[in-house]
């Protein structure tokens, strides 16, 4: 007895305790997938009983988004919108009714011009350079990005998973990063999480670059979460298995908890610089670049640098919020790439599996929402501003051609 009881208390070895704890973490993964596999088929058979649904959860109908596809095909190759004839059509989305009510009683909607918006004719190689944000459905985006390959005739290429993501380059990185991507066969796309790298700093050519945004807030509180999702972490260590297991305490604390308790992990201080993949509250560094102006957080000075960039960088900025007008653009500002981009997306990606949706995140209530949206002022306008112009490149679509 005395034997059995000092064999109880023998401690297990850490890496057997690790891969105990994996093991379950994997368990637990598979046994909610597999419930999770009804609900699916429903929302699938509910979508196909209800094709309209989709193309109107934005307030746009079907053929609005039809008639822009098909002028889309009709665009040269270097990406130059075909006007669409129907003297200022308006779309009934309350967010584009707006922008088009403002531009008209400004008087701007008599100027709007599709070419002068169009930053893709700027582009001096047919590469696309999607510098993905985190956390703004660009899993998906990418999943339709690799699809359009074989349809629209380039290749595809992204990023390697890497240990640890790094976004702010050296200029001798920023250099290299230019150089592989310019090296790239035409006509290609690549994807990497990264600032925006400005090329003919280098002496290389211009790509054409795209990205997309979230809602701030609502994109940090994903970002809080999907870092404690069981399945983010059987993934990094399949990747790299030496990497070890967070805190249990860690994984369990929630969203708003962290803000009231005044966790450093939910403290956004105004100007403050955080280097590191844990920080991901500065949507538009991605835009800003990779100076050190770009780094204080909520900074009138990184908020002027990415809406400089977003302007006359970039073809497009979609909104995740807004996928219809996102598309919608894509296919009239950059055909080459995007073209048949709406009926791929709602035919085929929205109908697979969230890529990276995340069933652990619990919802978050609007009083924590609206305490946390005080600190994001400038983040905030980022956001309406690339939405506006989205909107406007839209709108400008809609107009006789000039």
């Amino acid at each position: 007895m005395d034997s059995l009881l000092r064999y109880r208390r023998m401690p297990f070895p850490k890496r057997y305790a690790e891969f105990v704890a994996l093991i379950a973490i994997s368990c637990t993964l598979f046994l909610f997938l597999h419930t999770q596999s009804l609900t699916t088929r429903l929302r699938e058979m509910e979508d196909k009983l209800q094709p309209s649904s989709l193309m109107s959860s934005s307030g746009l109908s079907g053929n609005s988004i039809s008639q822009v596809a098909s002028a889309g095909s009709a665009a040269n190759n270097h990406g130059q919108p075909q006007q669409q004839q129907n003297h200022g059509q308006v779309p009934t989305d309350s967010n584009l009714h707006h922008t088009y009510n403002y531009l008209k009683s400004t008087g701007q909607m008599q100027s709007l011009s599709a070419r002068d918006l169009n930053n893709t004719r700027r582009a001096e190689v047919p590469i696309i350079f999607f510098n993905r944000v985190p956390k703004v459905g660009s899993q998906t985006f990418m999943e339709l990005l690799r699809r359009l390959a074989i349809r629209n005739e380039y290749t595809f290429h992204r990023d390697v998973v890497q240990r640890l993501e790094v976004i702010r380059l050296s200029p001798d990185r920023q250099q290299e990063l230019a150089e592989m991507v310019s090296d790239l066969p035409m006509p290609s796309v690549y994807v990497k999480h990264v600032c925006y790298t400005n090329f003919t700093r280098y002496g290389l050519p211009m790509p054409i670059y795209v990205n997309m945004v979230r809602d701030p807030v609502e994109r940090i509180i994903s970002w809080y979460y999907y870092v404690r999702a069981p399945w983010y972490f059987v993934e990094r260590k399949q990747a790299f298995p030496d990497l070890p297991l967070p805190d249990p305490r860690w994984l369990k604390k929630d969203f708003e908890t962290c803000v009231l308790q005044g966790d450093p992990e939910c403290t956004y201080a105004q100007g403050a610089i955080h280097e590191g993949i844990g920080d991901h509250r500065r949507q538009s560094l991605f835009f800003c670049g990779h100076d050190e102006q770009c780094l204080p957080f909520n900074s009138q000075g990184a908020l002027e640098r990415a809406k400089y960039a977003v302007e006359s960088q970039y073809a497009v900025v979609g909104v995740l919020e807004d996928l219809n007008t996102t598309l919608a653009v894509l296919e009239r500002y950059v055909p080459k790439f995007f073209s048949g981009a709406s009926p791929v997306y709602f035919n085929e990606v929205n109908l697979l599996q969230k890529i990276n949706k995340n069933n652990f995140k619990p919802p978050v209530s609007h009083e924590i929402k609206e305490l946390v949206r005080r600190n994001f002022t400038r983040e905030i306008e980022f956001y309406q501003f690339c939405k506006q112009r989205l909107y406007k490149q839209y709108l400008a679509t809609q107009l006789p051609h000039k």
